[in-house]
């Protein structure tokens, strides 16, 4: 490095790690020693796996960046470290040249947190704002259903004696009031849901059946490409719950798609750095990767950092209770769930804990 380097280095206000090729840290600057709660002597030679905590991976991330020898920006993503609950923050990670070494030689990664507050659980029922709407929501669905089936029950009894013409305004009045019925259970449902009861399970037998039931019925136009892993080890789920997760996510994609069909992946991996970070600062491993991937629209990017939070949607006529649920599903089960979007490709992931003899045990 040049003499100024140095200098430089120790003033840069965001947190810096030197990355070698086995993403082992090689230097951080002293930003990153008070982020990371640790000495620059005790990071040095630590994983970037063992540095930070990730709510998604980035292995594939930084061997694109090192392959094309060009920067990379990944925008809000969750980061713990030193301890902490995770904080929202965007990462920028370019290859740098050291002591001649070679252009891929390491890898400069700046961590910019865009809050100060740490990030919360990804249980969108879990904070206190969401808590007070979905209270809200559940009263009045319980409010509305009982007159509702009044209703329901005159409008049918009205039928009886009206002509063809006319019991098709009753007909209607049945209709979309089984419709609001629906909704209403779906508030609910929201509020009311059962504690997971996890686990051995091959999440293949899972996808499987989510596939087949979707070529059934509401992704019949679609074609469903499957991407296993067939080494996959046992994850530690609810196969019932991890089901309705994954027929949501196969529902909105096939809904997004074009009049004409679309494609959606369905992938399933391992990757042994993904951990979750808790508020206690221990960091839960979640290896087992599940990508529910189409090549729809994508999703609004107004709405990509509030996605999984209630009544949220980007679909004129959606209920945003599908992926909030699917969020408060997966992170009862200790698990994850992430979106990383674009026009053409967007990439639903979850991620699951392996099924360990000691959670086996309970």
């Amino acid at each position: 490095m040049t003499a100024g380097a140095p200098d430089i280095w120790g003033a840069l206000p965001v947190p810096a790690l030197l990355l070698d090729t086995q993403d082992r840290a090689l230097r951080i600057n002293p930003a990153a020693e008070g982020f990371l709660n640790a000495s620059a002597r005790a990071a040095t030679g630590q994983r970037l796996s063992e540095l930070l905590h990730l709510d998604a991976p980035l292995d594939a991330a930084l061997a694109r960046a090192r392959a094309v020898g060009a920067p990379l920006f990944v925008a809000d993503i969750a980061v713990g470290a030193g301890g902490r609950a995770p904080v929202q923050c965007s990462l920028q990670i370019a290859p740098i040249d050291i002591d001649a070494a070679g252009p891929d030689a390491a890898m400069l990664m700046l961590i910019i947190p865009s809050e100060l507050a740490g990030y919360p659980a990804q249980d969108p029922s879990a904070r206190p704002g969401a808590r007070s709407a979905i209270g809200m929501a559940e009263m009045l669905a319980h409010e509305i259903k009982n007159p509702l089936a009044g209703i329901i029950g005159a409008a049918q009894l009205l039928s009886m004696t009206l002509g063809e013409e006319d019991r098709e305004l009753t007909d209607l009045i049945v209709g979309e009031s089984r419709r609001i019925d629906a909704l209403l259970g779906q508030v609910e449902s929201f509020g009311n849901l059962a504690p997971p009861r996890c686990r051995r399970v091959n999440v293949h037998d899972v996808l499987v059946r989510a596939r087949r039931s979707a070529l059934l019925g509401f992704a019949a136009d679609m074609r469903i490409i499957e991407e296993y892993d067939p080494s996959l080890p046992y994850a530690w789920a609810d196969p019932d719950m991890l089901l309705q997760v994954l027929q949501n996510l196969l529902k909105n994609a096939a809904e997004a798609a074009a009049p004409e069909g679309g494609t959606i992946i369905l992938r399933s991996c391992f990757e042994q750095g993904v951990r979750l970070r808790g508020d206690g600062g221990t960091g839960a491993p979640l290896p087992l990767q599940i990508e529910v991937i189409d090549d729809g629209p994508g999703v609004p990017p107004e709405l990509t950092s509030s996605l999984f939070e209630p009544f949220v949607s980007g679909r004129e006529n959606g209920t945003g209770l599908g992926l909030a649920l699917a969020a408060r599903i997966m992170a009862g089960q200790g698990g994850w769930i992430a979106v990383n979007s674009r026009p053409g490709r967007t990439v639903f992931r979850l991620s699951l804990p392996l099924a360990t003899s000691k959670l086996e045990a309970g």
